[in-house]
């Protein structure tokens, strides 16, 4: 679990007294990852508390995470300070959020960020570091992962030592994302709520952040009785349930199919999600019934035909990463899931997306 959080409107003002105590010398920099759609914005830049050689490093969340990217990033903290950062602080959404955790980690432990795909393959401690979100619902900020996209698969570095020391919630650095993006991200989380809630791994404690998320975004997304305020300040809590409710059990098939259409078309975490789900009743029934009322409810038309003109050995490619979520199809499914989750059956899901 995160040992230290922060949460209040405003509360991004209060970093440099979170850092400051972590600061291992002068020599040694907090490095910021930042998604450079807040380059130029002095609102937020001009509030990140730069000190001796610490940096900003603008990274576009155009793209999902890549294992080469973490890779040189690495790369080049380690060629330009002779001593090990003090920390990394990531702020921005879940792509910047899971670079930052990967970073961190690489710095730490030999080799290449795609040796460590996979569950518990981590084996030193990463160095410090911070998440700061600026946008909800992915549950990056809380989660024991981080999803990068390999040369041969699609999948997190699931460990223990993962998860950031310190988050920062401060609901008002989400008030500019585009209503699409707000839709999706957050569907992600309603997504997590969903895949958790209903999987073969529920436990009580997952159970109780999931149910708690499962109502906040009920209340987001569909009453529509809230302020503006009122719904960035409830977003980014069912963002943090949702992730925790998921990293005590797991999510499920959506994801899992997701992940190969991420890997293949390169297509975001959250609108891929939102595309599968949308044809998961068979799995799903009550929680796709619901989706498909707040598509409504937001005037949300889904991308359409990603998967029209795909060859057979591109089908093939999606369906790999897929079936290689073995944990999710548990979770999903039970203990026997290869016998119901056939080729046949990814590829004809695949065929409606």
């Amino acid at each position: 679990m995160i040992s230290r959080v922060v949460f209040g409107r405003g509360s991004f003002s209060q970093l440099h007294d979170v850092l400051q105590p972590k600061r291992l010398n002068v020599r040694a920099p907090f490095i910021y990852i930042v998604d450079d759609v807040f380059k130029g914005n002095a609102w937020v830049t001009s509030r990140i508390p730069l000190s001796y050689d610490d940096e900003i490093l603008y990274i576009s969340a155009d793209e999902e995470p890549k294992t080469s990217q973490v890779d040189a990033l690495v790369e080049q903290i380690i060629l330009k300070y002779k001593e090990k950062p003090s920390g990394i602080i990531g702020i921005g959404g879940g792509t910047i959020l899971d670079l930052a955790k990967a970073v961190a980690i690489m710095l730490t432990n030999p080799g290449s960020a795609k040796d460590y795909q996979g569950w518990d393959l981590v084996k030193n401690p990463a160095v410090y570091h911070v998440g700061v979100p600026t946008i909800s619902g992915t549950g990056a900020e809380v989660s024991r992962t981080t999803v990068l996209t390999g040369p041969d698969k699609k999948l997190g570095i699931n460990s223990d030592y993962t998860p950031f020391d310190q988050v920062l919630l401060d609901p008002e650095l989400t008030k500019d994302v585009p209503k699409q993006q707000w839709f999706y991200t957050g569907m992600d989380c309603y997504i997590h709520c969903i895949e958790s809630l209903t999987g073969t791994y529920l436990n009580a404690f997952s159970q109780s952040y999931g149910e708690k998320a499962f109502e906040l975004c009920k209340e987001i997304f569909l009453d529509n009785k809230l302020s503006e305020k009122e719904s960035q300040d409830k977003l980014m809590m069912a963002s943090w349930h949702g992730g925790m409710s998921i990293a005590y059990s797991q999510v499920g098939v959506a994801h899992a199919m997701s992940y190969g259409l991420g890997y293949l078309l390169g297509t975001k975490h959250g609108v891929g999600n939102c595309i599968v789900f949308d044809h998961l009743e068979e799995f799903y029934p009550e929680g796709v019934t619901m989706f498909k009322d707040m598509k409504k409810a937001h005037n949300i038309e889904l991308p359409q035909g990603l998967c029209k003109n795909l060859s057979d050995k591109e089908f093939n490619t999606m369906i790999d990463v897929s079936l290689g979520m073995a944990p999710l199809w548990e979770n999903a499914i039970g203990k026997n899931w290869e016998k119901t989750i056939t080729r046949e059956k990814l590829r004809a899901l695949y065929e409606k997306m």
